[in-house]
């Protein structure tokens, strides 16, 4: 049994046209295909807005991974452990405000919520 349900939204466009006045521009949407990949994933459920949400909320909240910076990591490790931090700060200190807790607390990861200097002390 896997461990988690995996599925993709396949978006099918029309073709463009390569002459008259539509030749540029974007393509029509047609139609998406919710299609499972592995796991048992619920058909209705399949979305991108997750996914969307949750590569605005990391843009937001890194700004190295955001165009236009100069933030950036010089090396790949410097990305890591930037990434690396960000994920354990957002799930482990920062509370949300939908859940009143933090994500690791609604999990049943910890009992309490975590402080700087404590997430700092684990890594």
């Amino acid at each position: 049994m896997p461990f988690a349900d995996y599925a993709q939204l396949v978006k099918v466009y029309t073709k463009q046209r390569a002459d008259g006045p539509d030749w540029y521009g974007p393509s029509s949407f047609v139609t998406a295909v919710p299609t499972p990949i592995f796991g048992r994933p619920d058909e209705t459920k399949i979305s991108t807005s997750f996914v969307e949400r949750a590569n605005l909320t990391m843009r937001m909240h890194c700004r190295r991974l955001t165009r236009l910076t100069n933030a950036y990591s010089k090396s790949l490790r410097h990305l890591k452990a930037a990434i690396a931090l960000l994920i354990a700060w957002y799930n482990f200190v920062r509370v949300h405000q939908s859940l009143r807790v933090t994500p690791a607390m609604q999990a049943g990861l910890t009992d309490h919520v975590w402080s700087i200097p404590e997430l700092l002390s684990v890594a």
